[in-house]
């Protein structure tokens, strides 16, 4: 049951970590329950999630460096690869 609030057993309801008020979700990051007030949406993504103000405090709103990082594993072994074969190309000839 990911993304969904799960009852703590306190009358079935989950209070926000940073106000106590009752939780409207889950953090898209460290999936703490949080409200709307204490919550700020992502930036930069195909899909706007809703992260805690701790989360935002820590790593920021900005999906970009999630992003690049994704990018950066795909991208740069085939730049090696390609390399690697420009290399092997000039000592064979």
């Amino acid at each position: 049951m990911s993304g969904l609030l799960q009852s703590s057993g306190n009358g079935g309801y989950e209070h926000c970590i940073h106000c106590g008020a009752l939780a409207a979700g889950p953090c898209a990051r460290c999936d703490a329950p949080v409200c709307g007030d204490c919550s700020v949406l992502t930036e930069g993504g195909a899909r706007v999630y809703a992260i805690c103000l701790g989360c935002e405090r820590r790593a920021g709103r900005s999906l970009t460096r999630g992003w690049m990082t994704v990018i950066g594993w795909f991208v740069m072994p085939i730049l090696v690869l390609v390399l690697l074969l420009l290399v092997l190309g000039l000592f064979t000839r």
